[in-house]
């Protein structure tokens, strides 16, 4: 634990700063809202340590507010965002993100499947040096073929291609510090690859096993339904993590490949046609072959052009190609977290 002095909270550009925020996006749980934030109120305290909950309510056309509001009256712990519709997780965790005070931001869901409990031990580990700590529902209380089998399967799949190694991106319940997340923007399904960003930046990524509680009340939002969406941005998530800075490697290695393809098949259809007796007429090549080289010509002109739209990004925004961690000497030591 800190020192006590290090658990009051500071002004810190006119903003009172906290050292723990809770962001909890909810949509439709009139039934489990109240548990929840009993079971906060009873966690948080224990840690000796500044926090609030941000409670963010994704357009929810049920009573969660209005109980949630209820059971929260008086508390100044606590803060709810409402949207004005459903926009999606997405975008509540990066609401929450974006009006968060506290140098540590806790991600959860909440169905009560999330057990407060956890958090002193996420926090304790996040104390080690580490900038993100990941939940393992190792224990997982879901249906086999719809949740628990489809996720183990993306779980390896979105390991495999981002390098980061974790058991479970689809679990909610998670640590960052606050320069880990620093111009973080979130779109799709993309909190679940959260870690994925934070890696990139040099981040330090644990995991450690956390309980995991069957639903009690309400409906499950999730589905297979949500695989494509999640499939769609696994290749965005791989795209950016190779080719954001040189989009040219990939549209213009299949413009290439375009070109070697056409070649091939005039060649063969020179050979058919001229060399080959008797003569093998295929009318068909030709036209392939033309448009095989239309479209390498297209491609090559889609990565430059995406070429010049990654160099305005970056120019026009003064956006840095790197992420300095730290400056050490001249008497100053910087954090840097992008």
């Amino acid at each position: 634990m800190r020192k006590q002095s290090e658990q009051t909270t500071v002004q810190q550009a006119g903003q009172v700063r906290l050292q723990l925020s809770v962001i909890i996006p909810l949509f439709n749980e009139e039934a489990n809202v109240e548990s929840l934030y009993r079971e906060l109120a009873t966690v948080l305290p224990r840690l000796g340590r500044s926090w609030e909950v941000l409670f963010i309510d994704d357009g929810s056309r049920d009573a969660t507010v209005e109980r949630l509001v209820h059971a929260a009256a008086g508390d100044p712990h606590v803060r709810i965002i409402r949207f004005r519709r459903n926009f999606g997780q997405t975008a509540a965790i990066s609401a929450g993100i974006d009006h968060a005070r506290g140098d540590v931001f806790c991600l959860m869901d909440g169905d009560l499947q999330n057990d407060p409990a956890d958090l002193p031990r996420l926090l304790e580990k996040l104390d080690e040096g580490y900038d993100v700590v990941s939940g393992w529902r190792r224990k997982r209380r879901d249906p086999l073929l719809t949740r628990r089998l489809p996720s183990a399967v993306a779980n390896r799949l979105i390991s495999w291609i981002s390098g980061v190694r974790l058991h479970d991106y689809g679990c909610t319940l998670k640590m960052y510090r606050r320069d880990a997340l620093a111009d973080m923007r979130l779109y799709g399904e993309m909190h679940r690859f959260i870690p994925i960003y934070a890696a990139w930046y040099g981040g330090r990524i644990a995991e450690i096993e956390v309980n995991h509680r069957p639903r009690q009340g309400g409906r499950s939002k999730y589905g297979l339904a949500r695989t494509g969406k999640v499939i769609l941005d696994l290749m965005v998530i791989m795209f950016l993590s190779h080719y954001s800075r040189k989009p040219i490697y990939v549209f213009g290695g299949f413009g290439l490949a375009m070109f070697a393809a056409a070649f091939g098949m005039f060649a063969y259809w020179f050979y058919e046609k001229f060399l080959r007796t008797p003569s093998i007429n295929r009318p068909a090549l030709p036209a392939l072959v033309v448009g095989m080289t239309v479209v390498g010509f297209l491609a090559i002109f889609i990565g430059l052009l995406a070429e010049m739209i990654t160099r305005v990004y970056y120019e026009s925004q003064h956006k840095p190609t790197y992420a300095v961690r730290e400056v050490i000497g001249s008497g100053e030591k910087d954090k840097c977290g992008v």
